[in-house]
């Protein structure tokens, strides 16, 4: 499956960096992009991987996830 995650607060290439490290660790993820422009990050998984895990793994580091689509 792949979800646009909407996340505010990142603000330059280490805080993107970290967003991706972070949403690649989850088991189930095979790809993802992170645009700081855009405020998103693409990810593509398997379909067991639940809306709150990626939310948690963007919490965690301090960001908002505001919408996941």
């Amino acid at each position: 499956m792949k979800k646009v995650i909407c996340i505010e607060g990142m603000r330059c290439g280490h805080c993107t960096s970290n967003v991706d490290k972070a949403l690649r660790e989850i088991p189930g993820v095979s790809d993802v992009n992170v645009d700081l422009a855009a405020k998103t990050a693409t990810v593509e998984a398997a379909d067991s991987v639940s809306d709150d895990a990626f939310r948690k793994a963007v919490d965690d580091l301090g960001f908002e996830v505001t919408a996941i689509r």
